[in-house]
């Protein structure tokens, strides 16, 4: 990122499968989905304007915001869990995220991120990322 382009919000977008209903599996999984999405495009914490967490009905036993307070300190960055709409046949036991950031960087060199078996959901951007 350099100083001379505009400042713009941006949505970066990740997914994650989580391996069961538990607190601490959603939380690593939060944890580690946040940490690629926030290391691969950059992304300091006073540069969050908000995130967005959703889940599959089949996880409800912990909040992600949870963990982006726990582990990445964003005490008071605006957070907010939902469930995903409950469509026949989607991938069960997933976790996204849709962060709002303000960043420099265009549409294009933002790096969104699919992880496990939330690789299927874009599988045209989910092997293309690297570690930035």
């Amino acid at each position: 990122m350099t100083d001379d382009l505009p400042w713009r919000v941006r949505g970066l977008r990740g997914a994650t499968t989580v391996d069961r209903n538990t607190p601490d599996a959603i939380i690593e999984a939060t944890r580690e989905l946040l940490d690629a999405m926030v290391r691969r495009n950059g992304v300091r914490a006073e540069d969050v304007a908000s995130a967005w967490f959703t889940t599959t009905r089949d996880l409800d036993a912990e909040f992600p915001a949870a963990a982006a307070r726990r582990w990445l300190g964003w005490e008071h960055v605006a957070l907010l869990c939902g469930h995903e709409m409950d469509v026949p046949g989607a991938l069960p036991y997933c976790l996204r995220i849709l962060l709002h950031v303000n960043t420099t960087r265009r549409q294009d060199e933002i790096q969104h991120v699919y992880l496990h078996g939330a690789t299927v959901l874009r599988p045209d951007v989910a092997g293309a990322e690297t570690d930035a």
